[in-house]
């Protein structure tokens, strides 16, 4: 499952992810078969991920790696130090996806800022393509028309059955935006919504199954995280699950627009 930008569309997400512990998920993810990492500045997990990959045998072209610029980094010259920072981390000479973890709160550092520290990134190579994270639609247009040509090849949003954000992902996927959904299984949760109970018990899923399938259906990236195996490999199984059309569309009504984060100086949400 890909992308029109190459992006594996099972993520495994590295959030909380840390130490030991945090390194062997990550390998039985890559063991299992995910061959996308998702990380972040503000995760303090980079280190982990350049480890699990150094560790996996896999050469780097096989596994795509995502990370995000902290608020902290978003100042005039703070971008570009920072990148090479997580690069070192990663030990990587050049990431696949580089966002903007989230807009500046209150736009305390001016949006042109940043993305123009963006795309210099880009044009020296840091990463091979960019993109943002939490972005609303008037964000991304204000964004697309400071990059020009260079396109913004990700914005990554909370996404799952009960938080559709179908605006925005609508928008998006119109515009050539690839979706990375985080919390795409809403942390647990979707066992407790008739619908999914009752879809995943008649395809012999577990309802977090039901959840990625869905999401992968609608032509999105998703980034479940787990620090058990099963978990991670029960997961990995929604690949193989295709739903029937009047299962997304009964997944589709039930759309509660049910957010878990939204910070206090977060973005006026579409």
């Amino acid at each position: 499952m890909q992308n029109q930008y190459d992006i594996p569309a099972m993520g495994f997400g590295t959030y909380a992810r840390k130490g030991e512990a945090g390194i062997a998920a990550m390998l039985i993810a890559l063991e299992t078969g995910y061959r996308h990492l998702d990380t972040a500045q503000d995760y303090g997990t980079e280190k982990e991920v350049g480890e699990a990959i150094g560790r996996s045998g896999l050469n780097r072209s096989e596994v795509f790696v995502t990370t995000k610029i902290a608020t902290g980094n978003l100042g005039a010259g703070a971008l570009i130090p920072s990148l090479r920072e997580s690069l070192d981390n990663l030990q990587l000479d050049q990431l696949d996806l580089t966002l903007i973890h989230w807009p500046s709160p209150n736009n305390a550092v001016p949006l042109p800022v940043y993305i123009e520290q963006l795309a210099e990134a880009h044009a020296l190579g840091l990463t091979r393509l960019i993109g943002v994270s939490n972005f609303t639609i008037a964000m991304l247009e204000q964004t697309q028309a400071i990059l020009g040509d260079l396109k913004i090849a990700n914005n990554q949003f909370e996404l799952n059955p009960l938080l559709q954000n179908k605006k925005l992902a609508s928008y998006c996927i119109n515009k050539g935006i690839s979706v990375t959904c985080y919390l795409p299984i809403a942390r647990g949760i979707l066992g407790d919504v008739p619908v999914i109970a009752e879809i995943a018990a008649r395809n012999a899923a577990t309802p977090e199954q039901v959840a990625l399938a869905f999401e992968f259906a609608k032509g999105y990236i998703a980034i479940p995280t787990s620090s058990r195996a099963d978990r991670i490999r029960s997961n990995y199984l929604a690949t193989k699950l295709v739903l029937s059309n009047a299962d997304i569309a009964a997944i589709e009504a039930v759309d509660r627009g049910q957010r878990v984060i939204d910070p206090a100086r977060g973005p006026d949400w579409d």
